[in-house]
């Protein structure tokens, strides 16, 4: 028996709004999209032949509506309370002590959620039915989008049960996938527009838009995590609520997890900080929230903020691009560092970054990058932008991968592969002469920690490389007024300030020596350990492998690596070279009169700006009184010296109970007044 247009219509509303939850609340599709399409459109057609069957919660009611003159306000039953934010550990732990103190009886738990990067939101309805959707706004009222948050697929027009509430007020957060703003992106090319800034930004335009039908046209999603106004339906925990939020057909993260304690809630932190990279949307945080209801009525909230709830805040910012080519440098000890070059450049804490290092073969070959790809980028403490995972959506077909150098694109010696770490790499396998390589070790020889010669930057470096007056460190010391007056830009002036630079560079010692030898392995921090076992370069040659490994700090791998390096015929070479420029081959040991020295045994950090020192001053002061100065922050600190602008080390800091001291304090300390109570 045939059926009538009334129920043709009531069976394929149901039909749609069932394949609509398993789409965007299960994730776990049915039918092909061209199969709901097709069925879409049959609603379409019989609605128009028969309009008396259109009702508010059709899904063709989606993207039929007419363009609004403006935007209404709508005063929220409740506040849209934001939420207090923190950056380290040791907040989230004095908000965990303080739920602890005012939640009452029973057992804490908390949801851990993910931060979505997206445009907060109120939906009401009533008797089941969506009547309005709000933006946050002030917090008390926002801006009407009802229009455009029916285009919404996964926000449902009626609620999925068949005994509505009388009143359900769900608030979530409205977002875009990356692969979207990509796909709108490449339009807005190929119109010679410019492109979005990222998905936060479109998404709060979007819902902007007067014009329902140009927001249909983006693809937005939601993400259902609260409630405000409720009549008819009880709820006691975030548990329930998020089963109750599926059953009424709201898309919920399924990421969430519930944690017992503030140990597990810092776990969650850690491992979402790396694998939030391989979402498809953005997210710059996580949000921890107490979990029953009782409890948070009992805590209450401040004027601004529920107290409640904590919002973790990540770090680093983000930004999407075309990774359009793949250049390779090459390090000073041959290693081939593929570069990826941005088109468009991304913009990220207040730069223009159009480069980002690729760390090496094994890196790029676990992220699958390819060009052409789509990517994310994130310029991590706001310093040092870097690649961090691939847009998959956005593959086209066309990407290609990397194609690796079989030649050195500097000097043509053969690149060779190196599969013996666990991060294998490409070497350029003219070790020691390439071009690219000794300008690498020109540098790090000149840097201030070491040889500090004045007026030897890397354009200077290139240019003696480029010109053939140097090939290697030692050739820095036969250099001429005359040599130098032969390259561009090099006057009198700066010829004799590089001279007077390198010439004071002799006296500089053997601490500072061994690192800028480019030593695999060696640093400062070591070059100190071994120079006080072994206070001469004649000593460090005749150690043996065994002698540098007991040098407490050393190892045997890296004891090997400092008797590779002056033991081959390069290295042997260059001793004899060494002997021969007057430089000081020594070190001079300090006799240290007891109890002069407050830091003796103890590690340093220091980050930010000093008044009084800049960085070799101060590295050189806290050896001078003892202690070691390490460049980061862990349970083996001892003391943080913070200047302005302290960052992410202080914050690490707090967070493990190092102590922080101020330069005024750590003048203190160097006197030995500083008491040791933290």
């Amino acid at each position: 028996m045939a059926k009538t247009p009334t129920q043709r219509a009531d069976e394929l509303r149901a039909t749609l709004d069932e394949h609509n939850r398993k789409y965007y609340v299960d994730a776990k599709p049915s039918i092909s999209d061209r199969e709901f399409d097709k069925l879409l459109q049959e609603l379409v057609d019989l609605e128009k032949k028969h309009p008396e069957l259109v009702t508010p919660d059709s899904p063709t009611q989606r993207v039929g509506g007419a363009p609004i003159d403006g935007f209404a306000k709508v005063k929220h039953r409740a506040p849209m309370m934001s939420i207090d934010n923190s950056y380290d550990a040791a907040d989230l732990r004095k908000f965990d002590a303080d739920v602890r103190k005012g939640a009452g009886p029973g057992e804490i738990a908390y949801s851990v959620e993910l931060k979505i990067d997206g445009v907060s939101i109120s939906i009401v309805y009533e008797d089941g039915l969506l009547k309005t959707g709000a933006t946050r706004g002030s917090g008390d009222i926002g801006d009407d989008v009802t229009h455009n948050l029916r285009t919404i697929p996964g926000i449902p027009l009626r609620l999925n049960t068949k005994k509505p509430p009388k009143l359900f007020e769900v608030r979530g957060e409205i977002y875009m996938t990356r692969a979207e703003l990509v796909r709108i992106n490449a339009q807005k090319a190929a119109d010679g527009e410019d492109p979005y800034a990222n998905t936060r930004n479109l998404t709060a335009g979007t819902l902007k838009q007067l014009d329902p039908k140009e927001s249909a046209k983006r693809k937005l999603r939601l993400f259902a995590y609260g409630t405000g106004a409720m009549d008819g339906v009880e709820i006691a925990t975030q548990r329930e609520l998020f089963d109750k939020l599926k059953q009424f057909g709201f898309p919920v993260n399924d990421s969430t997890i519930f944690c017992a304690t503030v140990e597990d809630v810092l776990a969650q932190v850690d491992i979402w900080n790396t694998k939030r990279h391989d979402l498809p949307y953005d997210t710059d945080g996580l949000v921890v929230k107490l979990d029953r209801f009782d409890q948070r009525k009992r805590l209450g909230a401040t004027s601004k903020v529920p107290k409640w709830a904590k919002a973790y805040k990540f770090e680093a910012e983000q930004g999407i691009t075309k990774l359009q080519n793949v250049a390779f440098e090459i390090g000073k000890f041959g290693e081939l560092t593929p570069v990826a070059e941005f088109d468009p450049p991304v913009q990220l804490a207040g730069t223009q970054v159009r480069r980002a290092s690729m760390h090496n073969a094994s890196w790029c070959e676990k992220k699958d990058i390819r060009v052409g790809d789509t990517v994310v980028v994130e310029k991590a403490g706001e310093i040092i932008p870097q690649v961090v995972s691939v847009v998959f959506e956005a593959r086209t077909g066309r990407e290609k991968p990397l194609k690796w150098p079989t030649t050195c694109p500097v000097c043509g010696a053969p690149v060779e592969k190196d599969e013996t770490a666990i991060s294998y790499g490409f070497y350029c396998s003219d070790v020691g002469r390439c071009p690219a390589q000794v300008t690498k070790r020109i540098i790090s020889f000149a840097k201030r920690d070491r040889m500090d010669i004045d007026g030897l930057g890397e354009e200077v470096a290139k240019q003696l490389v480029d010109s053939g007056l140097v090939k290697s460190v030692t050739d820095l010391y036969g250099l001429t007024e005359k040599q130098l007056l032969t390259l561009e830009k090099f006057a009198k002036t700066k010829a004799k300030n590089l001279l007077t630079g390198i010439e004071n560079s002799k006296n500089r010692g053997l601490a500072r020596l061994l690192p800028a030898l480019s030593i695999y392995g060696v640093g400062g921090s070591m070059s100190d350990l071994v120079v006080e076992e072994f206070p001469s370069l004649d000593a460090v040659v005749a150690a043996s492998v065994e002698d540098l490994a007991r040098v407490k700090g050393v190892g045997p791998k890296r004891g090997q690596s400092v008797y590779d390096f002056f033991h081959c015929d390069t290295g042997a070479a260059l001793v004899a070279e060494l002997k021969t420029l007057g430089l000081k081959l020594t070190h001079d040991k300090k006799i240290v009169a007891p109890g002069t020295q407050p830091l003796l045994g103890k590690t340093v950090v220091v980050t930010g700006s000093l008044a009084n020192y800049d960085r070799i001053t101060i590295e050189t002061r806290i050896k001078d009184l003892g202690g070691k100065t390490s460049g980061s922050v862990s349970k083996k600190t001892d003391y943080l010296l913070a200047g302005e602008e302290a960052g992410s080390k202080l914050a690490k800091a707090k967070e493990l109970g190092v102590r922080v001291l101020t330069e005024a304090e750590f003048e203190t300390l160097a006197v030995g007044e500083l008491q040791e109570t933290k």
